[in-house]
């Protein structure tokens, strides 16, 4: 027997082979695309036989069949390309094989059955896109659901760590490690959560890899979840930089918390990171990338709130007397502190004259007994300061006898 008589011998009539000559394609076609799973072909090359054979489009049910399929692709984790690839592998594949192509001499029936094989592959692969899509939107909104109650019990400290270590292993998160967390806070309010997570997404995954790391969006903040070691990468600065690029939410401010093992040390490290951007707001600091360790001393100021609010009190209670109140005096001897004591730089910084700040530091100095230009008492009012502005005096009225 000649090779033509045995290529022939294989295409015979599906009625005639029947589920054997179908499976044999499928088996074929699904090991040509790297071992996709045969079932995802599902009832197509039945459906392509008889679309040859008798001209006939594929049924409504047919279609939601083929749909299923594709939300199926999605969840084994086969790509959207690869699954396209098989139904159109398995249609050429196929059609070379039909006893209607490979025996008629008749044109007209060939051209009819191919217009009639087309059809039906366009509906199916159509079809099936739009199942992998719609599965795909779904496990999406799925996975950011579970990577928002993640990020919530992470940040929280959730008792449950047993759960929580394990609900972290598909993220990438190994709990034993040391992580840091970052807050990035926008002007007014987070203009855009997608743009600004995506956005540090890239850049975090770019510099660190996909393990250990985590963006999302909370409360108006977008959360920076990195490993310890992104410590030495200096991270808020990064992250800043990135930010910036972004058309909205400048100026921005990232506030960074130290690195600690275990999943209570990612709860800690946030804490620190929200109370050093609380902070940092209170003191009106205008660095843009705050650190936790920087504000170690303003820690320990609130922590004994009873002594720092009897010592506001005290030192510049008296200052409410003044015409205009304490909050100009107040601001004065900020600016005044942070400027090392000059009164021309703070004069300038305040839009004040130079003979003004003179006399406001006499008041001061009248009023309360400590005179700001006296080292001896320089750190008695500048503790005052700081604590007042912690306290948020003179504005908080809640203060005892303030």
């Amino acid at each position: 027997m000649t090779p033509k008589g045995r290529r022939r011998s294989r295409k015979a009539d599906p009625d005639e082979l029947g589920d054997a000559w179908l499976a044999a394609v499928a088996r074929d076609v699904s090991a040509a695309a790297g071992d996709v799973p045969v079932e995802l072909l599902g009832d197509f090359l039945p459906l392509l036989a008889d679309a040859a054979a008798n001209g006939r489009r594929p049924r409504r049910s047919e279609l939601e069949a083929v749909e299923a399929l594709g939300r199926r692709a999605a969840e084994l984790g086969v790509s959207a390309g690869t699954a396209v690839q098989l139904y159109l592998s398995a249609s050429w594949r196929l059609w070379r094989e039909l006893p209607v192509v490979a025996r008629s001499t008749d044109s007209e029936v060939v051209r009819a059955a191919a217009e009639a094989v087309m059809h039906a592959v366009a509906d199916a692969v159509a079809i099936l896109a739009d199942g992998y899509n719609s599965a795909r939107r779904q496990m999406v909104r799925r996975e950011e659901a579970l990577r928002r109650e993640l990020v919530d019990d992470l940040l929280r400290g959730d008792a449950d760590v047993g759960g929580v270590v394990e609900r972290a292993e598909p993220f990438g998160l190994d709990l034993t490690r040391p992580h840091q967390v970052a807050l990035a806070a926008p002007r007014r309010r987070l203009p855009d959560a997608d743009a600004a997570t995506s956005s540090l997404e890239r850049l975090v995954l770019d510099l660190l890899g996909d393990r250990d790391v985590l963006v999302a969006a909370k409360d108006g903040l977008v959360v920076v979840l990195a490993p310890g070691e992104s410590e030495a990468l200096d991270l808020g600065s990064l992250m800043l930089a990135e930010l910036d690029r972004l058309p909205r939410g400048r100026p921005w401010r990232v506030a960074v918390g130290r690195a600690y093992p275990g999943s209570y040390g990612i709860a800690r490290s946030y804490e620190e990171a929200r109370e050093a951007l609380t902070m940092a707001a209170r003191l009106h600091l205008d660095t843009p990338v705050i650190r936790a360790e920087q504000l170690l001393v303003y820690r320990v100021l609130v922590r004994d709130q009873p002594a720092i609010v009897d010592l506001v009190n005290a030192v510049l209670g008296p200052l409410r007397k003044a015409r205009g109140g304490a909050e100009p005096l107040l601001a004065t001897l900020e600016t005044y502190f942070a400027t090392g004591d000059v009164a021309t730089e703070t004069a300038r910084q305040l839009h004040l004259s130079v003979r003004a700040v003179t006399y406001r530091l006499g008041r001061i100095k009248a009023l309360t007994g400590y005179d700001p230009t006296d080292p001896g008492h320089r750190f008695t009012l500048h503790t005052s300061v700081l604590g007042a502005r912690l306290l948020g005096w003179p504005g908080d009225d809640t203060i005892d006898g303030a």
